[in-house]
C-alpha cells in the first residue's frame, strides 16, 4: 500500500508545509544566484519572483499557525473527553489496540 494514501489530514498538512518551505528556500537561493545578472527581463523576473516569494512566506506562516491551532484544539478536546469519560477512553484504546494487533498478526 502506498504510504501517501494512508496519511492523515494533519500529516498531509505538515508535509505540505515542509514542501513549501523547501520551495521557498530554493527560490531564495535562485534569487541570490541571479543577483549579478543584468537585463530588463531578468530584473522583471527577479522582481516578480521576489513578490511571489514574499506572498508564499506569508501564506506559509498562516497555514503553519492554523495547523498548530487545530492540533492544540484536538489535544485539548481529547484530554477533556478522557477526563470526563475515563472508562470509555480505556475501552476505545483497548479496541483500537486489539484491531491493530489483529492486523499486524495477519502479516
Amino acid at each position: 500500500m502506498n504510504a501517501e494514501m494512508t496519511e492523515t489530514p494533519d500529516e498531509a498538512k505538515d508535509k505540505l508545509v515542509m514542501d513549501l518551505k523547501v520551495v521557498v528556500a530554493d527560490a531564495e537561493e535562485l534569487l541570490k544566484a541571479t543577483a549579478g545578472q543584468a537585463g530588463e527581463k531578468v530584473a522583471a523576473a527577479r522582481e516578480k519572483i521576489s513578490g511571489s516569494l514574499h506572498e508564499a512566506k506569508q501564506q506559509l506562516c498562516k497555514v503553519e499557525d492554523m495547523v498548530v491551532d487545530k492540533t492544540s484544539q484536538a489535544a485539548k478536546i481529547t484530554c477533556h473527553y478522557v477526563q470526563e469519560h475515563p472508562w470509555q477512553a480505556v475501552g476505545i484504546a483497548a479496541g483500537v489496540g486489539l484491531i491493530v494487533g489483529l492486523l499486524i498478526g495477519r502479516r
